[in-house]
């Protein structure tokens, strides 16, 4: 897939003010400083799309970018960070569990992980939960470039091993990193791929 335009559409501060219409809608989550405006910015080539801070848990709001005037990439605000006191917590934690479980257009959630780290308790946690609502989702290890190729696959098998004492079947995972552009082109096609087949469904 090429990605030919990529406009910002509208932050909602609330699930029901996402855009209306039938457009399928690919949501990017993680832990706050897992990276993910960065991933976001090389995904579309729009080094400024989404605004990278250098203070983690920025983003407050869902965030709509129209892609290619086909799809919607939706930056969710990251999880876990817990210096935004218990009230802000809670009320990030509910938008949230609104979209991802009431939102229709939702096509498929992409979880991002960091590669450098050990299997995080919070992240397990979230999926699990995922996987306990029947949400689509899948994988994006992030910051390969921080490491090893060997590290970095040591330490994604060693995620995926610790997945497999819960699930029976893991779900598409990607490895990425911004700087060098590695995932790009195996996320994007995953992505053309569902689309396509939405596509081919809507036609019969």
């Amino acid at each position: 897939m090429e990605i030919t335009s990529a406009e910002f559409k509208i932050s909602s501060s609330r699930a029901d003010m996402c855009p209306q219409g039938n457009l399928p809608e690919y949501a990017f989550i993680g832990r706050s400083n897992v990276g993910k405006s960065s991933l976001i910015n090389m995904l579309t080539k729009r080094p400024k799309l989404a605004m990278t801070s250098s203070t983690p848990g920025k983003t407050l709001l869902i965030n709509h970018f129209l892609i290619n005037k086909e799809w919607y990439l939706v930056d969710l605000p990251g999880y876990g960070y817990a210096q935004r006191g218990k009230k802000m917590m809670e009320k990030i934690q509910k938008l949230i569990e609104y979209y991802v479980l009431e939102r229709e257009q939702m096509t498929c959630l992409f979880v991002l992980l960091d590669s450098r780290l050990e299997p995080q308790k919070i992240d397990l946690e979230f999926m699990e939960w995922l996987g306990e609502n029947g949400v689509p989702f899948a994988i994006i290890f992030t910051k390969a470039d921080k490491q090893s190729i060997a590290k970095t696959r040591s330490n994604v098998n060693r995620y995926l091993n610790k997945l497999k004492e819960q699930w029976e079947e893991l779900p598409p995972h990607f490895v990425s990193s911004s700087e060098n552009k590695t995932g790009r082109k195996e996320i994007l096609d995953y992505i053309d791929s569902i689309n396509q087949s939405i596509h081919n469904t809507e036609s019969m």
